[in-house]
């Protein structure tokens, strides 16, 4: 079950990373020109740069913490937290009837989850 769980983990860090490197040093006008950050309109743009930055600090909880044998209660802890990004992110996909984003963002919860739960 360890592979298992250091596999999601991997998957769920590069997914994270990669939103977190888009968003950080976005500005309101590269988003307005990306179709698939129309979500971000109505956010300033610095809500939308915490949540890259709570993406990429997530992204390296999950790995580093357990690849380096320190504060290993790190990687639950940012699986909670990129589970309540994801949360927020269901909620603003779904106001917008981004049906397909609203999927993405459940299997990442979901993943998410699990890997709290393994790693508590």
């Amino acid at each position: 079950m360890n592979v298992v769980v250091w596999i999601v983990s991997g998957l769920l860090a590069a997914m994270f990373l990669m939103s977190g490197v888009m968003k950080v040093p976005a500005t309101k006008a590269s988003l307005a020109g990306n179709p698939r950050m129309g979500w971000a309109a109505p956010f300033p743009i610095e809500l939308i740069k915490v949540i890259g930055v709570a993406e990429i600090a997530g992204a390296a909880g999950l790995i580093l913490p357990r690849a380096f044998d320190l504060a290993t209660w790190l990687v639950p802890t940012a699986a909670v937290g990129l589970a309540v990004v994801m949360i927020g992110a269901i909620i603003t996909h779904a106001r917008r009837s981004e049906l397909s984003s609203v999927a993405i963002n459940a299997v990442l919860l979901a993943l998410a989850v699990f890997v709290a739960v393994e790693r508590f």
